[in-house]
């Protein structure tokens, strides 16, 4: 992204929140005093909200900025950015509060007229960021603003971060093409190898690259450290996709035993309170799903006896759980009685001929997996976690797949860090383990809060349910 590119879109965030912010206070007055829907005994002037909201507008972008919200990003999560903003209008509506009384007295303020500002403050800059955001985004689509990506590397690595950007045009870059580490092929996946990693200085000045991702996660420090060296004279920003053993390792920590150092290169987060806490969510939210989503349940119930009036309507298969030990999951039954008489167990693939007719809707949406709120009841399951896989598929992957059994150290879940970011049905096995272990290791309640949000967006546009 150019630095034109960077300051105008950085303005139009700032004016955005500032807007917001300022409007708040306003709305929340018109709320409170002047539309006649919340009594009051005492009528205050809005001018006595004059330093309430010149404070809150100064501190709310300084907040969002410590916080990282002007930064330039290709993609957003809008779980983390929702609780980045709750958390600095909190923190510049209380500073705003304090303010208020040491340099103005008001120590009269309407508390309900404060928690409205407070509370519309949050709803009005969230709308008004996904407004910038959502315009920048239709820009990108049409082409303006977009920025030529070089990807290093031609292999199956290079091929999933080329998908990513195929279907993902809103981050703005517009693929020229490869590098591969020695000479070969003219074409990959679809688009020109314009050259070798000894000659990629050269490529981008030639094609004026503005970004470059590295796709080979074998590439030697050595080799990487080269590639940095021939493009350290242009203006190029450098991503590195890591491999497998790095992503599992990313949750190092450093530590001491009575003043020796060590290196923690495993840990369980999931201990002790957290325990306490994972369970009650699961226990809260599965009883109210089951109870507010069962009329829908035994509709869909109904239309898998008329539609396959053969089999039952519910599959109980034997799936592995927490400590390798198996248990029964239950799921909408969505294939033919005998669907797996000729072949065994064998992997669900898109079109699949096996499903019936209501089957195929119920995992486009992931309607058959809703049973499962059972198994997390009853304690089987939980809500997020490790997605679990038949015995025989578990006995494969664990003689192939480095740590593969660690992401049996928790329960598995109906959803999972893995699932949300695209890794779901006949995808790649090392990376959704990879993903699985990073879950389990760096485990925190609103990382589940997060993922169980992301997931009903997915659920949406899951190209990989089938």
């Amino acid at each position: 992204m150019s630095r034109a590119s960077v300051v105008y879109w950085v303005i139009a965030l700032i004016a955005s929140d500032v807007v917001a912010v300022g409007a708040a206070p306003a709305l929340a007055y018109l709320l409170r005093f002047e539309s006649g829907l919340l009594p009051y005994e005492e009528f205050h002037p809005f001018q006595n909200y004059y330093g309430f909201l010149a404070t809150t507008v100064l501190v709310a972008p300084i907040l969002l900025a410590a916080n990282g919200m002007y930064r330039p990003r290709r993609s957003i999560s809008w779980p983390d950015h929702v609780y980045v903003i709750f958390t600095s209008i909190s923190a510049a509506t209380a500073i705003a509060i304090v303010v208020s009384a040491i340099m103005w007295h008001d120590v009269s303020s309407s508390r309900l007229m404060v928690a409205l500002a407070w509370i519309l403050a949050v709803v009005l800059v969230t709308l008004g960021r996904a407004t910038v955001y959502s315009f920048q985004s239709s820009l990108r689509r049409r082409g303006v603003g977009t920025e030529r990506l070089l990807i290093v590397g031609t292999g199956d690595t290079a091929h999933l971060v080329l998908d990513r950007v195929r279907h993902s045009p809103g981050i703005g870059y517009r693929p020229v093409g490869f590098v591969s580490e020695a000479p070969g092929t003219s074409v990959a996946h679809g688009l020109p190898v314009l050259g070798t990693l000894d000659g990629i200085g050269e490529v981008v000045r030639q094609h004026q690259i503005h970004d470059v991702v590295v796709a080979i996660p074998t590439l030697s420090q050595q080799r990487l450290l080269d590639l940095v060296t021939q493009c350290s004279s242009e203006k190029v920003n450098i991503k590195v996709f890591p491999d497998l053993f790095q992503f599992m390792m990313s949750g190092v920590n450093i530590g001491d035993l009575n003043g020796l150092p060590l290196v923690s290169v495993k840990d369980v987060a999931l201990r002790g309170w957290n325990l306490t806490l994972k369970r009650a969510m699961d226990l809260v939210v599965s009883a109210s799903v089951l109870v507010l989503f069962s009329p829908a349940m035994l509709l869909i119930a109904v239309l898998i006896k008329l539609t396959s009036p053969d089999g039952p309507v519910f599959l109980v298969q034997e799936r592995v759980g927490l400590d390798g030990r198996p248990f029964p999951i239950i799921k909408f039954r969505t294939m033919r009685p005998d669907a797996e008489k000729e072949t065994g167990a064998i992997w669900a693939r898109p079109d699949d001929p096996r499903r019936t007719s209501i089957g195929a809707f119920l995992r486009k949406y992931s309607l058959d997996e809703s049973p499962q709120f059972v198994n997390v009841l009853v304690g089987d399951m939980s809500l997020v976690g490790p997605r679990p896989e038949r015995p025989v598929f578990v006995d494969q992957f664990r003689q192939t797949i480095p740590r593969y059994f660690d992401r049996h150290r928790e329960k598995a879940g109906i959803t999972g860090w893995a699932q949300v970011n695209g890794l779901r049905g006949n995808t790649s096995i090392e990376e959704r383990t990879a993903y699985d272990i990073w879950y389990v290791e760096n485990w925190a309640l609103w990382l589940d809060v997060k993922i169980c949000l992301k997931t009903l967006v997915v659920i949406l546009k899951d190209r990989n349910a089938y």
